[in-house]
């Protein structure tokens, strides 16, 4: 059975995926909400071993919670060199009260003696789609660089500065936000969820 989509909670109180989100579903008739709407919801503890089992935790909890459909999304930066480490750990790498800067810095502590052809590494981003009825989607979304021996740029956020996009020439802390969504992880995961939104609302696809 599929469930009619009229309404969907975005797992998360980040007002910048909340407009990204809206801005996709601008001119549908989905009524878009977010954790912020239900402040009695509580925290979400993403402790998953991958980014599939995190963004689905969260999205599961929010459906059945509310009885509403869901979209959660978990992402980070994934280092071959380090054994994909950061991983479902980025956001936590330097500690449970770091900042960006403290999270990039002992990824390139970790990487001094590593030589610059192995230095490969991607963004990942997994969006989980829940409904209550029990149906699942999920949109996985990577891009591809190389970690710099040095930040460079002063634009994006978490580990941007240190991850340089090699057909562009800049890292991501080099690009503007248009550029960025573009090419990004995020920004390829939005673009599968698009198109899944585009067949089953209508929804244009113009991301």
């Amino acid at each position: 059975m599929v469930t009619k989509l009229d309404r969907l909670v975005l797992a998360t109180q980040n007002k910048g995926k909340f407009v990204e989100i809206q801005k996709l579903l601008y001119g549908t008739d989905v009524d878009l909400l977010s954790l912020a709407d239900f402040p009695n919801v509580s925290d979400i503890i993403e402790d998953g071993d991958t980014f599939e089992e995190n963004a689905l935790k969260k999205a599961r909890f929010v459906a059945d919670t509310l009885g509403l459909p869901a979209l959660a999304d978990d992402s980070g930066l994934c280092v071959d060199a380090l054994s994909g480490r950061p991983g479902v750990m980025s956001a936590r790498y330097a500690g449970p009260n770091s900042d960006d800067r403290l999270r990039y810095i002992r990824v390139l502590d970790e990487m001094k003696e590593i030589e610059d052809p192995l230095r490969t590494a991607r963004f990942v981003c997994v969006l989980a789609l829940v409904f209550p009825g029990g149906e699942e989607k999920l949109f996985r979304g990577v891009c591809e660089g190389l970690i710099l021996r040095e930040p460079r740029g002063t634009g994006g956020f978490g580990y941007d500065p240190i991850f340089y996009y090699e057909e562009l020439g800049l890292s991501f802390g080099e690009l503007t936000l248009e550029t960025k969504n573009l090419v990004s992880h995020r920004g390829n995961a939005l673009r599968l969820f698009a198109h899944f939104m585009e067949n089953r609302i209508g929804l244009r696809e113009e991301i």
